[in-house]
């Protein structure tokens, strides 16, 4: 079979063509797909009130793509037709969103790669109706490995262990700055990548574990917090692979107050769920980052013509249903020239990750916050158009940048009550800061300004290559999360150090927090025993998750329908040994945790030990 270069170059002699057109014409054959969009920041409402995605014009749609349509009940679209320029005419089903306020149409086989879709729809408003037309391309797949982040397991000393619940090895956590004037709560991490297990870890206020969730070997979690659903508050973080290329695929995951998974939320169009960000709303809807690396030529921005992108994704996703009811993607808003990173050490096996988005919030007047760590921007998106209606930072801001106000790869911008926002600024990698800082900036519309208002940093200085948040505290008090590092830190309003804890060298937490919680476990309490010398031995009690346990209390008995109590310890962390005194008798024995007030709040199945004597 020939080569596409013998067929361009013969095809070029028989026309006459001369050796440099010959050479273009080979190099146009062999370069990737155009990528972005030829008219970037195009508004994706359609027939007046409608929000489509696919957005209209896009290059970068996803071969498994629902077409969502948001803004009208189901029952005011009609007549709905999906044709691709390769595959036809596609039949499918119309799916509406819990919330009734929209629908997507499900085709019941993908688009092909490189293929354009024309998507049409009839949208009645009252007694009229008008024609709503949708047409984008379907992006060429770029396959890169699924590599795992590199584990670091680290000494036998960096790691904890408990007689009770040996199926649980948590890093260690040093505290090294602790005071009594720290907010209340406790603190939540995911720590991954160092010594111990990876999962998602609540910590008493001595940094001690409450509660911890092993995961499998390589798979990870991120960004544990408190958020509300359907009227109660949850857990939610997210789990699944860290790759080599600096975003996960996985799942978000909510849990109730018994820790028990409530929702699992997972990526539409076929994509998985990023690492970077869940954020749930009171619509009963969740916000969710992905990543899509696709094949694109990028010698416009000094990359190389046969390249491949990773393109930034955020998702609305109806959590009932599984739905996507709306698709925001970078390469439809933000030019390839923004970023900061060098297109031309890319390749299609390791794709320029122009953008980065690592994370989503949404603003008071429901405008989705959106950060972009490699074009150092932080964007305000239209709720309902998707057009850009600001920038941050970057090298197209809608600010200038006061004194120390100016931010570089940074992390998790929030806008406040008051009106400002917070954000991590990194400051690396590479270096741009001497150390990274979590500040607040007053953003001035009138004057288009950024200033300064507050910044909080590390004595000594820490640099935090990635990751990282800054999260405001209902006391006045700042709660950082040092991401890269691995350190979490609370600092009061005027910047005095509260709390300061660290974990071992290459343990990383993408984010920490602290959040009032209440858990009640709804397994019971494990306990182990080990027998003393002299004395009857000692007990080991603990109840992973259990947050309200003031201290325990054993009991004996010979058998299960007549224990008693013999010995009571104030809870000492995680796990708490009671001495059993020598008069113990048994050979059953359980352990009873109980409240402040000497209330039972759980109880362990009892069990046969080694004669008590």
């Amino acid at each position: 079979m020939l080569s596409m270069r013998a067929l361009i170059l013969g095809s070029g002699v028989a026309l006459g063509l001369g050796l440099a057109a010959e050479t273009a014409a080979y190099a146009a054959a062999a370069a990737g797909p155009t990528c972005v969009a030829a008219t970037l920041n195009s508004s994706a409402l359609k027939a007046g009130s409608v929000t489509v995605s696919p957005l209209s014009g896009s290059r970068d749609a996803s071969p498994q793509a629902q077409i969502s349509f948001l803004g009208v009940p189901a029952s005011e679209l009609s007549a709905i037709s999906v044709s691709g320029s390769r595959t036809g005419s596609h039949t499918g089903r119309l799916a509406a969103y819990s919330s009734g306020d929209g629908a997507s149409f499900l085709p019941t086989r993908p688009f092909a790669e490189g293929e354009r879709v024309t998507v049409r729809a009839r949208v009645r408003s009252g007694h009229s109706a008008r024609t709503l037309l949708d047409q984008f391309a379907v992006a060429s797949q770029d396959s890169i490995s699924t590599t795992p982040e590199a584990l670091h397991p680290g000494a036998a000393s960096e790691v904890q262990s408990f007689r009770s619940r040996p199926d649980l090895q948590p890093p260690v956590l040093t505290v090294s700055a602790q005071s009594p004037a720290v907010a209340p709560g406790e603190e939540f991490v995911a720590p991954y990548s160092g010594p111990g297990q990876a999962g998602p870890e609540i910590l008493d206020q001595s940094g001690a574990t409450v509660w911890f969730k092993a995961l499998p070997r390589y798979t990870s979690a991120t960004n544990l917090k408190v958020q509300e659903y359907q009227g109660k508050p949850v857990l939610t973080w997210w789990q699944g692979n860290i790759s080599v290329h600096g975003f996960g695929r996985g799942e978000d995951v909510i849990a109730d107050a018994t820790y028990t998974d409530i929702a699992h939320v997972r990526a539409g169009n076929g994509y998985e769920a990023d690492l970077h960000d869940f954020q749930l709303t009171g619509a009963g809807t969740a916000l969710i980052t992905a990543y899509d690396p696709i094949l694109c030529n990028l010698s416009a921005v000094g990359g190389p013509a046969n390249g491949a992108v990773t393109d930034g994704i955020f998702q609305e996703i109806d959590v009932r249903t599984g739905l996507v009811m709306y698709e925001w993607t970078s390469l439809d808003h933000v030019g390839l020239s923004e970023s900061y990173m060098p297109a031309s050490a890319s390749s299609t096996g390791s794709p320029f990750d122009f953008f980065h988005i690592n994370s989503l919030n949404l603003d008071p007047d429901g405008a989705p916050l959106i950060s972009a760590r490699n074009t150092w921007t932080v964007y305000d998106i239209d709720p309902r158009s998707g057009q850009i209606a600001w920038r941050l930072g970057g090298r197209h801001s809608s600010f200038k940048a006061g004194p120390g106000a100016g931010t570089a790869w940074q992390h998790d911008p929030r806008e406040l009550p008051d009106g400002t926002f917070s954000l991590f600024d990194n400051g690396s990698s590479p270096t741009v800061h001497a150390q990274s800082r979590g500040i607040v900036l007053r953003l001035n519309a009138t004057g288009a300004t950024a200033t300064l208002v507050s910044q909080f940093t590390h004595t000594p200085g820490l640099v935090a290559e990635s990751q990282g948040n800054i999260q405001a505290l209902a006391n006045g008090d700042w709660f950082l999360g040092w991401g890269q590092v691995g350190d979490l830190s609370e600092f009061s309003p005027s910047g005095t150090l509260l709390f300061d804890a660290h974990f071992p060298v290459h343990e990383q937490s993408y984010r920490s927090f602290r959040f009032a919680w209440t858990g009640t476990p709804v397994h019971p309490p494990a306990f182990a025993f080990a027998r003393g010398t002299p004395g009857a031995g000692t007990v080991y009690a603990s109840w992973n998750g259990a947050t309200q346990v003031a201290s325990w209390r054993a009991l004996a008995g010979s058998k299960p329908t007549t224990m008693r109590a013999v010995a009571h310890a104030p809870r000492a962390g995680f796990e708490t040994a009671i001495q059993l005194p020598v008069a113990t008798t048994g050979p059953y024995l359980s352990v009873q945790a109980l409240d402040s007030a000497g209330r039972v709040l759980g109880s362990a199945v009892p069990a046969a030990q080694p004669t008590l004597k």
